[in-house]
């Protein structure tokens, strides 16, 4: 996992409200990848040990606050201090993008999750129509500082291309939603009758656990 952004962007702010449906109703110990300044946690309702990694050492700092334990550096590089069988609840919302192998981490990530634990995490979607406007229409694939063209990407997922990489990776799909909703008018509509309702959301959220 690579860095995103500097570390007094909002990304590292973030609360990320609307993954919250993606909770499973039970879990006690969790393991947020690429935590930012930790202000998921105020999601989870239930008590709960929770962990946290972060690459940018400002927005770990901050982390190091609110939350129980807090790496400083990206999951490879702090994969020998997580312990085993330990957490029933990993959250990783927009990280695997960033990875340089996702299929590994999908892998070795399995040996710090207790039996029955959940993976939650949210994926840009680069079907989403505003970027197919810009492919289709303006003939350009221009990457930028946020969004689904972050220049910090390093991969890109469908609806379909991310459920079949979860299925190679040996995990079960729990919940599979659409995030971040684009406006609908009667032209969309249209479009996305056509051409497929995955063209509205902005991001996926997964709700996963192993098989």
């Amino acid at each position: 996992m690579v860095t995103k952004m500097n570390s007094t962007s909002s990304y590292y702010k973030s609360f990320r409200e609307e993954v919250i449906p993606l909770l499973p109703p039970k879990y006690s110990r969790v393991l947020e990848i690429g935590c930012g300044e930790g202000n998921f946690r105020s999601n989870l309702k239930l008590d709960n040990i929770y962990w946290g990694i972060e690459p940018i050492a400002e927005a770990a700092e901050v982390a190091k606050t609110k939350l129980d334990e807090v790496l400083v550096g990206t999951y490879e590089e702090k994969i020998n201090e997580i312990p085993d069988n330990f957490f029933d609840l990993i959250i990783c919302n927009d990280v695997i993008e960033h990875m340089v192998d996702h299929d590994a981490f999908l892998a070795s990530i399995k040996s710090k999750m207790k039996t029955n634990a959940s993976l939650i995490s949210s994926v840009p979607n680069v079907r989403f129509i505003r970027n197919l406007t810009e492919l289709l229409l303006k003939k350009d694939w221009q990457y930028k500082d946020r969004g689904i063209l972050d220049r910090t990407h390093l991969r890109f997922f469908t609806e379909k291309s991310l459920k079949r990489c979860i299925k190679d990776n040996g995990y079960q799909i729990e919940q599979f939603i659409g995030l971040c909703p684009i406006r609908n008018s009667i032209l969309k509509q249209i479009i996305f009758l056509i051409f497929g309702n995955d063209l509205r959301y902005l991001q996926f959220g997964i709700h996963i656990i192993p098989r």
